[in-house]
């Protein structure tokens, strides 16, 4: 039986792992792209070894795992080397996340979330039932990157920049989360969210869309692109 797929997505720091844990605290099911990214370059696999042989040994540290700032640094200021990073990560991702959802479409869940930052760079909207958009206003969203990763204000501004604006996102959007208030705020609006999904989707299990073209193509293998938590 399959259940539907919902995608959720944001900027970075807008805040999206903090929505997923509240869809989490629901009952919802999370397949979360980032934590995917990080486990198919994990110390010993195959991705690891790809990504130092492709661009150095610099790239692994001292204990044996990536050296996440030093190959984001690389990737977010140079098209070519990101490119190339996703074309190493981008099919284990799909693999690992097409896996995860075939293992969730039996738990008997009303629904799965899909949280990652690329969905509509990568043009992934489309593969799910509804897409969640996590927004924040500019100002909240580069005082959270500066916070959170100690980047000064162009540094910043150059990762919000590799992705598409909020407008676009927002264009795409079934459902919008606005993320700028407290967590009581935040949280009333995912209930909500929830409660229209759940009326959305009570309909014959055999109509859901469930994600199933996830590792069909390159592009589908949503990747972070070494982003830190995205949160």
């Amino acid at each position: 039986m399959q259940i539907h797929t919902i995608g959720l997505t944001g900027g970075i720091a807008s805040g999206k792992s903090s929505v997923a844990r509240l869809f989490s605290e629901l009952g919802v099911p999370v397949v979360d792209a980032d934590r995917l990214a990080r486990e198919v370059v994990a110390r010993g696999t195959e991705g690891l070894q790809e990504i130092v042989e492709t661009f150095g040994e610099s790239m692994r540290r001292p204990d044996g795992s990536l050296d996440r700032e030093r190959l984001g640094a690389l990737v977010f200021a140079d098209e070519t080397a990101r490119a190339k990073l996703e074309a190493i990560t981008h099919p284990r991702i799909a693999r690992a996340a097409a896996s995860r959802i075939a293992e969730l479409r039996t738990s008997g869940a009303p629904y799965i979330l899909y949280e990652a930052a690329l969905i509509v760079e990568k043009k992934m909207q489309k593969a799910f039932s509804a897409l969640i958009v996590v927004a924040v206003e500019p100002e909240t969203q580069l005082r959270r990157l500066m916070g959170r990763d100690g980047f000064e204000a162009s540094a910043a501004r150059a990762r919000i920049d590799t992705q598409e604006p909020l407008a676009r996102k927002l264009e795409l959007a079934d459902y919008v989360i606005r993320n700028d208030g407290d967590l009581e705020e935040t949280r009333a609006q995912v209930e909500r969210v929830h409660a229209a999904l759940l009326e959305r989707f009570a309909e014959p299990a055999g109509r859901a869309r469930g994600f199933s073209g996830i590792g069909s193509a390159r592009a589908q293998g949503e990747c972070e692109t070494e982003e830190r938590a995205d949160d």
